[in-house]
């Protein structure tokens, strides 16, 4: 795992944009392991011109051999899942090289072209034969298994990237879902108002700017104060106090240290919304929402409870049926937490409707 993150580190640092690796970092690679092979094969032979004019012979061969690989026959054939022609050309390529290795070898070095063989110096003997090729195997394996790694990691490396543009566009998404949803409610408020011809209308109107301003700057934040929120829910219910006068019980409790936590903004605004749009506004009489926000060590607890009502009030006003705000928490949550940030209960209880969130913030 550790030289995996080295080599995707590596992968996007390079000089070319799109996780290209360069020339460079292929000269470096191959500069790194024809020096390692020449003191290999130095220790071996004790003859350092010997070991260089067979690597000067040997190692353009083992680079075309590679990049034969990699470049055409991989991408034709195993891509493709032609496996037969695949092996037919490797074997092909491979005897190819045997014997322009060993006639190169034999003209221009020495015709001693096995001195470390098991039987001695020796020319073109099956166990030649078979020894190069199985070191030319080894090259073009090590260099294919770079290969594949690296197009691994790059393919790993887009589809996060792909992943995290999908997982911000839905999150800004859902937030956008919110503030329509909140303000269809509220601007049926108003209209309520405005036939009944209520003095109220414009400390309504100017509510509902404030709230306005908060989501223009808060929506497109990641994260927000929780001061800031907890600031947009009060507004909210002070709001709907002004709707719904003595009708509607709203007892709210905040305790804890609130400063520099943060929080997805607008998360918590349609739990209250929620409490309002199912519980007092369809309901005749008498009743109560409870808010409970409570932050003790690195958790929130937010807590609304309504009244569930018995004796639903008809409205002339046009409304929506179903409703985002439950479903849209949910999910943004999933989206933005980690599981074990958060926990979310909803249930109904004694005729009363608990919306409990726990939230690492």
């Amino acid at each position: 795992m550790y030289i995996n993150s080295k080599i995707e580190k590596f992968i996007k640092e390079s000089p070319n944009s799109g996780y290209n690796i360069n020339y460079k970092h292929h000269l470096i690679f191959w500069l790194v392991y024809i020096s390692l092979n020449i003191l290999r094969w130095w220790g071996i032979h004790q003859d350092l011109t010997y070991t260089l004019k067979t690597n000067l012979i040997g190692f353009p061969i083992h680079m075309a051999l590679a990049y034969f690989n990699i470049y055409y026959l991989m991408p034709k054939y195993v891509y493709t899942r032609n496996y037969f022609k695949y092996v037919s050309f490797v074997l092909i390529a491979l005897v190819t090289m045997l014997f322009l290795k060993y006639g190169l070898t034999y003209n221009f070095v020495s015709t001693n072209v096995f001195p470390e063989g098991p039987d001695g110096p020796g020319g073109f003997t099956a166990t030649y034969a078979i020894t190069t090729m199985l070191g030319e195997i080894y090259v073009v394996s090590f260099v294919t298994a770079i290969k594949i790694t690296i197009d691994w990691l790059k393919e790993s490396s887009k589809l996060h990237a792909l992943e995290k543009r999908q997982l911000t566009t839905e999150l800004k998404f859902l937030r956008s879902q919110i503030s329509p949803h909140f303000f269809f409610n509220t601007l049926n408020n108003i209209y309520s108002l405005t036939l009944e011809k209520s003095d109220k209308t414009p400390q309504v109107v100017l509510k509902l700017s404030e709230l306005m301003r908060y989501f223009l700057y808060a929506t497109d934040k990641r994260r927000q104060d929780l001061t800031l929120e907890i600031e947009c829910i009060q507004n909210y219910i002070d709001l709907e106090r002004i709707r719904f006068d003595d009708s509607l019980e709203i007892n709210i409790s905040i305790t804890g240290d609130l400063e520099n936590r943060t929080i997805a903004p607008m998360l918590l605004v349609p739990l209250i919304e929620n409490a309002f749009k199912h519980g007092a506004s369809k309901n005749i009489g008498k009743m109560q929402i409870d808010v409970d926000i409570k932050v003790e060590e690195e958790f929130l607890y937010f807590k609304v409870v309504n009244t569930i009502p018995e004796n639903k009030i008809k409205s002339d006003i046009p409304t929506r049926s179903g409703g985002i705000g439950l479903s849209n928490i949910k999910k943004r949550l999933e989206l933005g937490y980690n599981k074990e940030d958060y926990d979310l209960s909803i249930f109904e209880k004694n005729k009363l409707f608990h919306a409990i969130l726990k939230l690492k913030v």
